[in-house]
């Protein structure tokens, strides 16, 4: 099938001996009750194989919606995946899967969700520090927060469980291009969606996170002073303001700079785009 015919949100792309392996959160049943994951095979970014499900609630799983926004890792020889997902009893949580190979079967790795179990939570990313330890990226979520937060927690190295308390990077009205959104409740608040860190060749750290602006939802950047995860971060140029987002950044088979994000914001209606990137002065520009 051709990219335009896959329908998901929160595309993440993992490059693997010479394969892309398309992950997302599928459009059909995003907003509702939901058993799981798929993953797009493709040689070119263009022509793609499956879908194949990498990962089913066989009925022993403890989230039944709301599955949303799957990130694989290759850590320490085996394949992990970040998500997101909800029980009405269990506040929305980003929890870690296990498989041996991309194509899964992905299979519970930590005990439920790993961000606090009393914060409405959502979108955790991996990252691992340069000197090894690994985090976890994730948003408050401003149905909770009011202003979205995004967070970081250490995790142990297995990837099993927190390692630490969480804390704030920055909030989500910080950046100047953010606007206040209205929920279908009636309260209003600034969202934090999707984070993906990002470190450049001059050894900078840029967080790619997603919330809106005038144009819609907006692809965002924010720059840690130090080049670390415990640095002030600051907001750069939006990416992308034309109602698309929750992008990564990975490098294609040419070694080209590639945002992936998924655009319209709109449901059944988004697609996964591809989008070079080129680097100057520890910053991305779209080319």
């Amino acid at each position: 099938m051709k990219r335009t015919q896959i329908n998901i949100r929160d595309p993440f792309v993992l490059v693997h001996e010479g394969v892309y392996y398309l992950y997302g959160t599928r459009g059909e049943t995003c907003w509702g009750e939901a058993d799981g994951f798929d993953v797009y095979v493709s040689r070119d970014l263009e022509n793609w194989e499956g879908p194949y499900e990498c990962f089913r609630n066989d009925g022993s799983f403890w989230a039944d919606r709301n599955y949303w926004a799957p990130e694989v890792y290759f850590y320490q020889g085996a394949f992990y995946m970040f998500a997101s997902f909800k029980n009405p009893m269990v506040c929305r949580g980003t929890a870690v899967l296990r498989a041996d190979f991309p194509l899964g079967p992905f299979h519970p790795h930590s005990d439920g969700p790993v961000t606090p179990r009393d914060w409405e939570c959502l979108d955790g990313t991996l990252y691992v520090s340069r000197a090894g330890r690994p985090y976890m990226i994730f948003c408050h979520e401003w149905v909770q927060a009011g202003d979205g937060e995004m967070c970081a927690i250490p995790l142990t190295n297995d990837l099993r469980a927190p390692d630490g308390d969480p804390f704030l990077l920055f909030r989500a009205s910080q950046a100047p291009w953010c606007r206040e959104i209205r929920h279908s409740s009636g309260m209003t608040g600034w969202v934090t969606d999707g984070p993906f860190l990002w470190r450049t060749e001059d050894g900078g750290l840029l967080c790619l996170w997603a919330s809106f602006s005038q144009g819609g939802y907006t692809q965002g950047v924010a720059v840690s002073d130090n080049g670390e995860i415990d640095g002030v971060f600051s907001q750069a140029e939006p990416l992308f303001m034309e109602d698309g987002g929750h992008g990564m950044i990975f490098r294609d088979l040419q070694g080209q700079l590639q945002l992936t994000l998924h655009s319209p914001n709109e449901h059944r209606m988004e697609r996964p785009f591809f989008y070079p990137l080129e680097e100057k002065n520890g910053r991305l520009y779209r080319k």
